[in-house]
Parts: C-alpha cells; sequence; structure tokens
C-alpha cells in the first residue's frame, strides 16, 4: 500500500458551517481524508475541533456545507444511520453504565449494529451469540482479563480501552477518537497510542488531541484549527514550525512540543 495521505479522500467535508446565534464556531472548513491515513485535527481551546467532529458524526446539523462518506451524503443524517454507514467515534466523556461489564456493553454494541436492538438487554441468552466477538474485540484492546468487572470499577485508562472496544464494534471504515489521552497518566498514554496503531490497521483514524507527542507519533497529516476555520494543513514535520501554528499556540504548553 502506498502512503495513505496520499490515498483518495474516503471522507470529505466541503464548506462546513455551524452557527450558534450568529457565532460561526464553525466557519467554511474544507476537509479531505484519505483512506487509510491517521488524520489528527489539532488547535487551541474554542478553536471548534470538537463542533467539527459532532457535525461530521451528525450529533450537529450543519447551518451550511456538506459532509461525504464515500458516496454517501452525511449532512443531516441521524448519527445512528452515519454509523452504520461506517463512520463511528469514540467520545472524550465516559458514558458507561457502572454496573454493567466490559463483555456486556460489547454485546449490546454489537447487538445494536445487528439490528437486534437495545431493548433486548436483560436478556443473557439473546446476547450470548455476540460473546465470542465481544471477547475478541476485548482482548484486541487489552481487557481480556478484565471482561466481566463491573465497568464502573475499572481504572480509567480502561475506560478509554472499553469506549474504543464500543467504536470497533461499529466496525468502521472510519474511526474517530475524541482526545483519546485525556487525563491520562504517562503509561497509559503509551499504552493508549500502540493500541490506535494496532486497531488502525485496514482503518482510517480522525483523532482530536491536545498531546502533541501523540499527534507526532500517530498522524499521518494534521488539519490545524484557529477560530473555527482551517489554518494550516500538512504533515505534523512540516506544520509543527509553521509561523502560523506557533502564533495560534502562544501561551499554551503545548507549543513547545
Amino acid at each position: 500500500m502506498g502512503d495513505p495521505a496520499r490515498e483518495a479522500p474516503v471522507l470529505e467535508a466541503r464548506g462546513l458551517v455551524r452557527e450558534f446565534r450568529g457565532f460561526r464556531a464553525v466557519d467554511g472548513v474544507d476537509l479531505d481524508v484519505a483512506e487509510g491515513a491517521v488524520h489528527a485535527l489539532v488547535g487551541p481551546n474554542g478553536a471548534g475541533k470538537t463542533t467539527l467532529f459532532n457535525l461530521l458524526t451528525g450529533f450537529l446539523k450543519p447551518t451550511a456545507g456538506s459532509v461525504r462518506l464515500g458516496e454517501h451524503e452525511l449532512a443531516g443524517r441521524r448519527p445512528e444511520r452515519i454509523a452504520r454507514l461506517g463512520l463511528a467515534r469514540s467520545f472524550q466523556i465516559t458514558s458507561l453504565f457502572a454496573e454493567l461489564t466490559p463483555r456486556q456493553h460489547v454485546e449490546l454494541a454489537l447487538a445494536g449494529r445487528s439490528g437486534l436492538g437495545w431493548r433486548f438487554w436483560r436478556s443473557d441468552k439473546a446476547l450470548g451469540r455476540y460473546s465470542g466477538r465481544a471477547a475478541e474485540l476485548l482482548g484486541q484492546v487489552g481487557l481480556d482479563g478484565h471482561t466481566d468487572v463491573p465497568a464502573g470499577s475499572l481504572a480509567y485508562g480502561r475506560k478509554r480501552a472499553l469506549e474504543l472496544a464500543l467504536a470497533l464494534a461499529l466496525d468502521p471504515k472510519v474511526l474517530l477518537l475524541d482526545e483519546p489521552t485525556a487525563g491520562m497518566g504517562v503509561e497509559d498514554v503509551g499504552r493508549t497510542v500502540e493500541l490506535i496503531r494496532k486497531v488502525r490497521d485496514g482503518r482510517t483514524v480522525i483523532l482530536v488531541e491536545h498531546n502533541m507527542s501523540v499527534v507526532s507519533s500517530l498522524a499521518d497529516r494534521v488539519t490545524v484549527l484557529q477560530h473555527g476555520q482551517v489554518l494550516v494543513e500538512g504533515p505534523y514535520a512540516e506544520i509543527r514550525h509553521d509561523p502560523r501554528v506557533v502564533t495560534a499556540y502562544l501561551g499554551d504548553s503545548n507549543a513547545a512540543h
């Protein structure tokens, strides 16, 4: 396979705008994400990264513009429909059921994807058909020794790993990760970077990330946002010394990385 950053785009955004009472949180963003690439979205706080993520995944409707996944127009579709088309996300804010086990969480996600529906969540028999695949996914994210403990008892880094397993259960073509290392210690950050390298095989990954060492380790291409607009885009090695990027990050501790 060639350089993924040079492959044809699998996800395209054109002229994306999102206004909140006249304020443009996202203002005319164009984005091309190449198939098989890891594409990072970075920028200072308030740059529009999370709003853009929400536009790509259907949690917000654009004021203007379009989003295409292959031949499918995504703008205006509901998040669950977008997920079924092959674009899934993990969330920065943990939203797990504390009393359910990791195995049950992943079985539920697999059942929802297959169309069985969340209404069967109390039936172990109905969910049992997914136990093998659930165990496989939990193994991929390093939770094979924690499959049957309450999710609420997991350490923070392992909860984030479970969120990744839930996204992978949707078998996405494009996986969006919202600050996957936020709040982690050095050891968990390193483990998460290796995990993303492992699961990216055959997938396109888009991540919002503040940790520039993580971005430099993973990203084939980086888009820097500021004030809701694309400031600069390119390989990390090129954009890190761009004067516009340095200026945008003045006063931010990440500027030194």
